[in-house]
């Protein structure tokens, strides 16, 4: 059995898939869209596509985990990735180039199935909630450096670059995920339909699962929330250029693995109950302070990027809090069917999240009244879930004995 640092390390490659499918190629949006021919907001559409097939795959993904094998499944994923990554590469019009994506969207929701299961598998409580927050915080680095890199690579190479470069990845991790990685499933794992709805409506009636499951999700919103308001809030209004947005977007981003890091040691000496009720509170601060500043703070003192940037910091800070305890809250009672109960998780994360974050975007909101409120409801909900924490050794107790008989 490998050490446990090579094994979080294996499955950390693997969910880097997603967020480098989505950041890489960034910066080659206009490129690409020359070079097919077609508007760019039918390469932008590729990313909340990306997202969503993702999202609903899992549902699919996540039966066959626990039916086939952890190893397998991964492997599929990879397969499907040097498919997508070598079809946009090789697109030569948008119908093509959409196809890929949706490939590459298929071909994550594999991957990020396996790496959570894989942790709940062979890790319990606190040191499931630090490979968690590892993982969850090492993506961060992602959207920091890979616009950068996609960049680069465009620069020299042309806007096809960036996904040679996600095909090499993948073609080297699915050497490396053959070679090393040990299939964890455990024998007791229950065996599946391909789409499980009663095996999905039972963990979801699970008052404990959504608890920790929608302070996740929320978590998720306020950060695509807050992503979305950026551009506007830091090039339009604080009028940031480009170059400088990119470098405070990724000092964020260092921040929130910074954050992570003290969030691991914090687990281990206080708690996870401990470290939810500090994201809790970290998100209702930093949404007090977003949504009280343009009513205390001189317009010139309101339009200085800091203003912003500021109530974020503290806010994804909190993020970093919730998201390693919560998931292994989540994932804890379902250890004989860990692919299904993840793959609930993942589509409640991502659907919840994009959800709550679109609808609050489209209401006539400022940028700061909207960001503070989905703070405020990410606190709230971490302050359930926290509450929860709370009782949950013999809730968990109850949930493994019912499974047991």
């Amino acid at each position: 059995m490998i050490p446990t640092r090579y094994f979080t390390t294996l499955l950390l490659s693997l969910v880097l898939l997603s967020p480098l499918g989505i950041d890489l190629f960034l910066p080659t949006l206009p490129q690409i869209a020359e070079g097919l021919r077609t508007p760019v907001n039918n390469i932008q559409l590729t990313i909340p596509l990306f997202l969503l097939v993702m999202g609903i795959g899992q549902l699919i993904s996540g039966p066959l985990v626990d039916n086939y094998g952890r190893k397998p499944i991964a492997l599929l994923g990879l397969v499907l990735y040097l498919l997508g990554s070598a079809s946009a590469a090789l697109a030569i019009n948008w119908p093509l180039f959409l196809m890929a994506r949706i490939i590459q969207g298929m071909a994550v929701c594999c991957t990020a199935v396996v790496a959570f299961s894989g942790v709940r598998d062979r890790l319990e409580g606190d040191d499931a909630a630090r490979a968690y927050s590892f993982l969850n915080g090492s993506l961060n680095i992602v959207p920091a450096l890979a616009p950068l890199l996609g960049g680069m690579l465009a620069h020299s190479w042309g806007w096809r670059a960036p996904f040679w470069f996600l095909f090499i990845y993948a073609l080297v991790l699915m050497i490396v995920i053959y070679r090393w990685l040990p299939e964890t499933r455990p024998a007791t794992t229950q065996r599946s339909a391909i789409f499980p709805v009663r095996t999905y409506v039972t963990i979801i009636k699970q008052p404990t699962f959504l608890a920790f499951t929608l302070a996740i999700a929320s978590a998720l919103g306020m950060v695509l929330t807050y992503v979305s308001l950026a551009p506007i809030v830091l090039m339009e209004q604080a009028r940031l250029t480009p170059f400088i947005f990119s470098i405070i977007f990724g000092v964020n981003g260092l921040w929130i693995m910074v954050a992570s890091a003290v969030a691991n040691r914090i687990i281990q000496k206080c708690g996870r109950p401990f470290c939810l009720m500090l994201g809790a509170l970290s998100m209702l601060g930093a949404g007090g302070i977003i949504l009280i500043e343009p009513y205390l703070l001189a317009p010139a003192i309101l339009a200085h990027w800091l203003s912003y940037m500021f109530p974020v910091a503290v806010a994804v800070a909190g993020l970093a809090f919730i998201m390693g305890p919560a998931t292994s809250y989540a994932l804890a009672p379902f250890q004989q069917n860990a692919g299904v109960a993840s793959a609930l998780l993942g589509f409640i994360q991502m659907a919840g999240g994009a959800g709550a974050s679109l609808i609050i975007l489209l209401l006539p909101l400022a940028p700061f009244t909207a960001l503070g409120g989905m703070m405020l409801l990410g606190g709230m909900l971490a302050g359930l879930a926290w509450l929860t924490s709370l009782k949950i050794k013999g809730v968990l107790t109850s949930l493994r004995s019912t499974r047991s008989e």
